[in-house]
């Protein structure tokens, strides 16, 4: 829709050569193909949303088969925890970077999150202003993109 929001990106700032634990934002345009979100904190945001449930994980092991897909506990290699103690995660949408079929490496769980704080850095992706975050959610169509700059 051409909107332009104040957000925070990776500690390791903007990349056009992601690697797995780099800490950077891919630069490119990405594909919105998911929204997850926690419905013991909050509505669902879209029809199309699927709630976060306990033991729900992101692999980000490079060595597994699963690598950058949604996984469950018990998972024993590398993830992220999608179920956190903190609101970050209350509500993620999901961008297609390296996914569906995932290159080994080359970085996983770029989402779209609620920020700690302006400024604050993120291990990746990009986070928004709660109330950013909330109307883009509700705008997203089939066509929406993440463009991030190079």
């Amino acid at each position: 829709m051409g909107r332009r929001f104040p957000c925070t990106i990776g500690r390791g700032g903007r990349t056009r050569d992601k690697r797995e634990g780099d800490g950077a934002t891919p630069v490119g345009t990405h594909r919105i193909v998911g929204m997850m979100y926690r419905p013991d904190r909050m509505a669902r945001p879209a029809d199309w949303a699927v709630p976060i449930r306990p033991g729900d994980l992101w692999s980000d092991d490079p060595a597994h088969r699963d690598y950058n897909l949604m996984v469950s506990k018990p998972y024993a290699h590398s993830h992220e925890v999608l179920r956190r103690g903190d609101p970050l995660y209350d509500m993620i949408l999901i961008t297609d970077w390296n996914w569906p079929r995932a290159e080994r490496g080359r970085g996983s769980c770029i989402f779209l999150h609620r920020w700690r704080r302006p400024g604050y850095p993120t291990a990746g992706c990009v986070a928004f202003r709660p109330d950013h975050l909330r109307w883009i959610a509700g705008k997203i169509t089939l066509g929406t993109r993440l463009i991030v700059p190079g």
